[in-house]
């Protein structure tokens, strides 16, 4: 159980550098982070604005490079750890992926889809849906987010 937590602040710990990175970038600041069996597979932040992608959000990032890090499609076995709620982009990726568990940092009542919105993993049309944790560091991921935007205004 000790292992499991440490693994779980390590992994957060690298999605806010992650989202801080984003942020000094000039994107909305949220890091996420692929982990399997303690192994970090990849880690990302936003990138919507560097690459003209509307579809480049750091769990899309992430979840590509996992992929090819392990040579599947799947993440079977695999942990993801994100700032922000998943929109319902990322929500649906991280089923089609397989992701065993999400953990999260603040909600998105605007547009998030876990505890949000369409609530993806709640649908009966949902093919998979991992064991979510929300609310892991809320506090600094919502500070980080509501100071980008003070910033911005």
């Amino acid at each position: 159980m000790l292992q499991s937590k440490r693994a779980e602040l390590e992994g957060m710990d690298l999605a806010f550098a992650e989202a801080r990175a984003a942020g000094a970038r000039g994107e909305v600041p949220v890091g996420a982070v692929v982990v399997r069996d303690g192994t970090i597979l990849a880690s990302a932040g936003n990138r919507t604005l560097e690459l003209r992608d509307p579809t480049a959000h750091a769990e899309m990032l992430a979840l590509r490079r996992a992929c090819e890090e392990i040579g599947s499609e799947r993440l079977i076995g695999c942990d993801l750890y994100v700032t922000l709620e998943p929109c319902p982009m990322c929500a649906a990726a991280i089923s089609f992926a397989r992701i065993r568990r999400l953990y999260f940092g603040a909600s998105d009542p605007k547009g998030g889809a876990v505890e949000n919105g369409v609530r993806l993993y709640a649908s009966p049309t949902c093919h998979h849906a991992p064991d979510v944790y929300g609310g892991i560091g809320e506090s600094e991921a919502a500070d980080l987010l509501r100071g980008f935007f003070k910033s911005r205004r």
